[in-house]
């Protein structure tokens, strides 16, 4: 759905992204393509859908350049021609950006007033560390940013408009319309050759059994940049966003389960409940527009050295859930990865969802990313540690790494370092010196072996103090 009018496309590739949809097909050149990488914001609009039990709509900022069109079906789609009122009056969103003299080139400008505007339908008066999550995707060479963030901070005073305003996102109407939609997408598959949309965990289990050789898709993050960037010709593509059973978000007594669709701004949010010490890894682990398309199962399948999740996964014991045709198992995270791009799947095996231990009382944890930008950065080093500290003495500890070997994995010399110690600095130093038999981390652009060997070493140290008799404070404030 498009300003209201349902849209049928039936022509299409389906790695077609929905930024090629507007710009070639639907007139709709105010979007911009700047990286074609999910990078930079150009691109940026919003996405409407429906909430599970049909009473709302939930909108959400997306790259268009990254997202494949065929993803969309049943949605509403927001674009920056969408917010201007026919007698031309300005949304408050653009109008702050005008006052504000948010805008020079002009290029970027677009995905800023849709990142905003994704926020202004979320917040009355959004604070200014909200506006600078919200804008965290969105790059600009010319402003230096200050303009674009007051006018974030004051396009809550202007009077609502009558065209998307907040309640008119939420009308009758609209609602209506995606409950249609809904009702439609039930009993009509997405008839797209090369493109499956199965409905329930069976269906999908069986088609991937059948077509071994099919590409799983969920948000997209990282397929999306094989069609724009490798340009490469993808095999047939089955889509797990419409799989009911792998949207769901589960508590029991074993622990949080998440399904392999769930986006990665939900698993987050899940996650900081039981584990808010993961607060700093959600914020910086990518931009808003990423983190509402892409998923965590995603994330862990891709299975790259540098993924952010899978150090905290595997510090605290996550495990994963397997499937192939009717056929399950389940293993330790940690045992996913074989090697570079090696991984402990059969042929036709897919991710269901990935299981996190409950907060033990005894524990404590943490995880740590270091990278080159606070915003929109891999990681050169990232380090997750859970210990388990009883008078004085350390009962257990699981140390895991990211960017330090071609997989993410364990200190497993490290951990023996500190296993039965008491919790100290002389424990800390000879657990940072094991550091050196787990790992011979490569040279790359982000940095070097010396530098991430160091640099893993006071990660283990940083955790040492915070949790330290004496209380240090290990950030500058």
């Amino acid at each position: 759905m498009l300003d209201g009018e349902l849209i049928c496309v039936s022509d299409v590739p389906p790695a077609t992204t929905v930024l090629e949809y507007l710009r070639n097909r639907a007139g709709r050149t105010g979007t911009k393509e700047g990286c074609a990488e999910g990078d930079c914001g150009a691109c940026t609009v919003v996405l409407g859908e429906l909430s599970p039990d049909a009473r709302h709509i939930k909108y959400r900022a997306i790259n268009s350049c990254i997202r494949f069109l065929p993803t969309l079906d049943g949605k509403e789609l927001v674009t920056v021609e969408s917010l201007q009122a026919p007698d031309g009056t300005l949304h408050p969103v653009q109008r702050a950006l005008v006052d504000c003299h948010g805008s020079q080139c002009g290029f970027c400008t677009p995905g800023f007033v849709m990142s905003l505007f994704a926020l202004y339908l979320q917040r009355a008066a959004p604070t200014r560390e909200e506006v600078l999550t919200a804008l965290s995707g969105n790059l600009c060479r010319c402003t230096g940013y200050r303009p674009i963030i007051d006018a974030g901070e004051c396009m809550g005073n202007y009077p609502e408009p009558a065209r998307w305003s907040r309640a008119d996102a939420q009308s009758a109407t609209r609602t209506d319309q995606l409950r249609a939609l809904r009702r439609t997408q039930s009993h009509d598959a997405l008839r797209l050759p090369g493109f499956h949309t199965p409905r329930n965990l069976d269906e999908l289990a069986a088609a991937l059994a059948a077509a071994p050789g099919s590409l799983l898709l969920a948000g997209g993050t990282d397929v999306g940049l094989w069609a724009t960037k490798q340009l490469r010709e993808l095999p047939p593509i089955i889509y797990l966003g419409n799989v009911a059973e792998l949207q769901q978000i589960r508590r029991s007594a074993v622990g949080l389960w998440i399904g392999a669709a769930v986006t990665l701004t939900a698993a987050w949010s899940a996650l900081l409940e039981d584990y808010p010490a993961l607060a700093e890894q959600a914020r910086r682990f990518a931009s808003p527009p990423v983190c509402n398309s892409g998923t965590l199962c995603g994330n862990i399948a891709n299975g790259s050295p540098i993924g952010d999740s899978m150090p905290a996964l595997i510090a605290l014991g996550a495990e994963l859930e397997l499937r192939h045709g009717a056929r399950q198992r389940r293993i330790p995270l940690e045992r996913l990865y074989l090697g570079y791009q090696r991984k402990d799947l059969a042929p036709g095996e897919l991710i269901v969802g990935v299981l996190v231990p409950p907060p033990r009382a005894a524990q404590w944890f943490a995880s740590y990313k270091l990278a080159k930008r606070i915003d929109q950065d891999i990681s050169a080093v990232c380090g997750a540690f859970a210990v388990e500290v009883s008078d004085g003495h350390i009962v257990s500890a699981r140390l895991a790494y990211g960017g330090m070997a071609a997989i993410p994995t364990r200190a497993s010399a490290a951990e023996r370092a500190l296993t039965g110690q008491p919790w100290s600095e002389a424990t800390i130093a000879s657990a940072t010196a094991a550091l050196a038999s787990d790992f011979t981390p490569l040279t790359d652009l982000r940095g070097s072996r010396e530098y991430r060997l160091r640099a893993a070493g006071s990660m283990l140290r940083r955790f040492y103090l915070q949790h330290s008799p004496a209380g240090f404070a290990v950030r500058v404030t």
